[in-house]
This record gives structure tokens, C-alpha cells and sequence, in this order.
């Protein structure tokens, strides 16, 4: 069988529902979903998460609700079974369906001759690696802001850059993929600890911002606070003055430097990664094939 089907027409091309199916969470489908969904911001979409589906009995009511929303199916589900009676079913009914899982699981099976598990959840296991992770994001919390120097010596990758260029953030997203991150924030004519002229600069990247970019993102964030959003901290000369400091500093480190002024936290974690030829360490041989 096909692991994705595509009907002939559908009955309103302007109502998008999407189902998304598993027997776990559902956390994959829905951002596979959410990814595509973000092609179309002038389409109005409806996600129905259908999880922890156990039997037919319970897929067979799901699938009755798809066909009455003639609904978009993406589906993880690891049994036979279950997976068998979806994908005939969205056949017979003319829907479209996506499995997500079986292409790639069936590829690995091939090339390693290794059946796979068929454990649904697997991903979330409590395992060795998982405690890994954990750690990671105890570092992260305790080495955040430069809260301790002591830190930047310990650490797979140090994050430096002025106030809101998403230091926090991306050090959090980065040790969810099991790396040690710390960050410092960088102020001008403020003291830069030793510790930051040790660490390797292979270790280090520089955060930076465009100027205007800046300044709209600080006074949003003052407002959010209700303060005024007109003070130093939001002055355009000042935040050249940081910016200027930065890059100075970037300079005489030798590091990498990157600009987030048009990325999102992900990207700005993905872009560290490839240019610092870091590893994700976030799934190990048991975090496998299931959602």
C-alpha cells in the first residue's frame, strides 16, 4: 500500500480540516501539519488531534468523524492493525491520508535487516538519554545571564549578545538537543568575566540584532510591562552603542556571529549548530520510529 493517498476532488477546497491521528501524543503529525499550515497564513485551517487510540474500535468512531469533515488525515500509528484499517479506510472514502512513520521506518528496516519495535510512545521513553536532557536543561538555568563565570568553562557551546537578542531562549532550545549551553549578556564598559577569553571560540557565538529591529522589539517589551516605552534602554543611539560593542568584542573572541534579526529561535539554534559543526544528541538508539 501507498503511504499517501490523494483523492480525486474534494467536496469545499475552502474548508481545511486536518486529523491528526496517533497512538501516542501526536506531537509529530501536529507540527508537520502546523509546518505546511504556516505556507497558507491566508487559509483559515482546524486541527482535530485524535490521540492515544488503542483499538479499532475507538479508530473506527475517528475515522466516522474524517469522513464527515472530509478531513486531511496524518497519521503515526505504530500497530498493524490500526495502521491498515486507516489507510484502507481513507482509500474507500476517497480522503487523503499521510503516514508518516512507515516510509522511513520501512527504509531503516531494509538497510539494517532489523524489525522495528512497534512500541508506540517510544520517543518519550524515560531513558539514560532523556536524563541527559534534563541535566542539559538544569545547565542552561543555572548558567543563564552569566549567573556564574565558572560555567562558560564547562559548557558545549557559550551564547553571547545584547539584551533581547534571545539568548535564554535558544540556550533552552539547544539544551533540549542534550548541549550544555551558558550565556552572558553583553553591556558596554561592563566587565566581561576572564573566563570568556578560556573557552575555545570554535565554543562561542556572538548574537546580533539590526538596529531598528532592536529597538522595536525593546519597546514592545517595555509596553508589555506597561512602562514607557521612550528610555535608554530603547534608545536608538544607545542600542548602536551596544550593538557597536558587541561586534568589538565578537572581533577580538574570533568567533562565529550570527544575526537574528529575521530568524525565529529554531532557526537562530539550527544556524548555531551547523556553523559550530554541533551535534543533536537529543534521540539515541532507544528514542525510535514511534510518536
Amino acid at each position: 500500500m501507498s503511504d499517501a493517498h490523494i483523492p480525486a476532488s474534494t467536496s469545499n477546497p475552502e474548508e481545511i480540516n486536518i486529523f491528526i491521528l496517533s497512538d501516542s501524543a501526536g506531537e509529530t503529525g501536529t507540527k508537520l501539519a502546523q509546518a505546511a499550515m504556516a505556507q497558507y497564513p491566508g487559509l483559515e485551517f482546524t486541527i482535530f488531534r485524535r490521540t492515544f487510540i488503542s483499538d479499532i474500535d475507538h479508530l473506527k468512531k475517528v475515522m466516522n468523524d474524517v469522513k464527515v469533515q472530509n478531513g486531511i488525515v496524518i497519521f503515526s500509528l505504530v500497530k498493524d492493525p490500526l495502521r491498515d484499517y486507516c489507510t484502507e479506510f481513507c482509500m474507500e472514502n476517497n480522503l487523503f491520508y499521510m503516514n508518516i512513520l512507515n516510509p522511513l521506518v520501512s527504509e531503516i528496516q531494509r538497510r539494517t535487516k532489523v524489525a522495528p519495535s512497534g512500541e508506540r510512545g517510544a520517543l518519550h521513553h524515560l531513558n539514560e538519554n532523556y536524563f541527559k536532557r534534563i541535566k542539559a536543561m538544569e545547565f542552561a538555568v543555572k548558567y543563564d545571564d552569566g549567573k556564574d563565570p565558572r560555567g562558560f568553562l564547562k559548557a558545549d557551546l557559550v551564547i553571547l549578545g545584547v539584551s533581547r537578542t534571545s539568548k535564554t531562549p535558544v540556550s533552552l532550545f539547544l539544551a533540549n538537543k542534550n548541549l550544555r549551553v551558558a550565556n552572558l549578556p553583553i553591556v558596554p564598559n561592563a566587565h566581561i568575566p576572564e573566563q570568556i577569553y578560556q573557552v575555545d571560540p570554535s565554543k562561542i557565538v556572538g548574537l546580533t540584532n539590526d538596529p531598528a529591529v532592536l529597538l522595536n522589539i525593546r519597546r514592545e517589551r517595555l509596553r508589555s510591562y506597561g512602562l514607557d516605552p521612550d528610555t535608554a534602554y530603547s534608545d536608538m543611539d544607545k542600542i548602536r552603542e551596544e550593538l557597536a560593542f558587541a561586534d568589538d568584542l565578537y572581533r577580538k573572541l574570533g568567533c562565529v556571529v550570527i544575526n537574528v534579526a529575521k530568524l525565529s529561535i529554531e532557526e537562530t539554534a539550527a544556524l548555531i549548530m551547523e556553523k559550530l559543526h554541533l551535534e543533536d544528541h537529543s534521540y539515541s538508539g532507544a528514542d525510535q520510529h514511534s510518536e
